[in-house]
């Protein structure tokens, strides 16, 4: 059987101090990529992923372009290789924005900015602790949101990120979050625990970010990708750029639907998911979401060259 791959970008909380450094000590296109990242921020990005300090690295706002570049970086090493181009794409979150640059859709000098900006406006749209996200493991969808539409009382709670069958993540206002923690633990969930994180994604205290960030975004320099890319508010593939922008905004406070995602890459022909970014969190999730498809990633030279290993054949 022909292997049909599709590569798949990380979002945030991938990150990690030292991430990359292994293979950049082989690969300078590694170091070279976060240059470049570091001269259109103004800051030294190479040296905040690998000394820190670690509070600052999961800002939001240094997180979003830490995990573009990492993920552009090895996307280039992969390129320069000659190895084979991958037939879709996909990002989670934050990831569809290094899905677009690998798929020369938005130049990486002008993308590094904008998920800089993302992140500050996504922070400035909800202060910080009035805002969380909690993982809800071992309820079906429907019951997650029955939760939260039961714990709401005139605030913000909705389920945001359909990552795997049986885990889904919600956000809104921190009371209202903590009230559908309660409700879930309550319907059974296994585990229902509030995530480390600054800011409320995807749910309807983001739409004052989305607004102030139409104008930014529609600035950037935009092509029709190169490669399909598959986007998180729909599930599907984007017909045109204009459409394909109006995602991109919207799935700022949009469910991101991963399941579905994964699930439409193999009924598309995909055999191999390839993780293109720091750390493993996709492959966890995408073996829960298929068993159809191989999954591989890419963060040392190990993982690479097995990954090169078993695409060439």
């Amino acid at each position: 059987m022909s292997v049909v791959s599709a590569f798949v970008f990380p979002g945030q909380g991938s990150q990690a101090i030292g991430m990359l450094a292994d293979i950049a000590k082989d690969h300078c296109i590694i170091k070279d990529t976060f240059v470049e990242a570091s001269d259109a921020l103004g800051y030294d990005l190479w040296q905040l992923t690998q000394e820190g300090p670690k509070e600052q690295l999961d800002q939001t706002d240094k997180t979003q372009p830490v995990i573009l570049t990492a993920s552009i970086a090895l996307w280039r090493l992969w390129g320069n290789q000659g190895n084979a181009q991958p037939s879709f794409m996909a990002g989670h979150s934050l990831g569809e924005y290094s899905a677009l640059v690998a798929a020369q859709s938005l130049p990486f000098s002008e993308a590094v900015k904008l998920v800089e900006l993302r992140g500050q406006l996504m922070q400035k749209a909800v202060p910080v602790g009035q805002g969380a996200m909690a993982a809800i493991l071992g309820l079906t969808d429907e019951e997650v949101r029955e939760a939260c539409a039961e714990a709401a009382q005139g605030q913000v709670v909705s389920a945001v990120n359909f990552n795997a069958p049986g885990q889904v993540v919600i956000a809104g206002n921190t009371e209202a979050v903590t009230r559908a923690i309660e409700i879930c633990s309550a319907k059974g969930a296994k585990r229902a625990l509030p995530l480390p994180v600054s800011v409320p994604s995807h749910c309807d205290l983001m739409r004052p970010a989305a607004e102030e960030f139409a104008a930014s975004l529609s600035a950037a320099t935009w092509k029709n990708p190169s490669i399909a890319i598959v986007q998180n508010v729909t599930a599907d593939v984007s017909r045109d750029l204009q459409t394909l922008k109006e995602n991109l905004l919207a799935q700022l406070y949009s469910p991101v639907r991963w399941v579905e995602s994964v699930q439409l890459l193999a009924k598309l022909g995909v055999t191999s998911l390839v993780e293109c970014g720091p750390g493993k969190v996709l492959g966890g999730l995408n073996k829960r979401c298929t068993k159809e498809l191989a999954n591989y990633s890419l963060e040392t030279p190990d993982a690479f060259a097995a990954t090169v290993s078993a695409l060439q054949s």
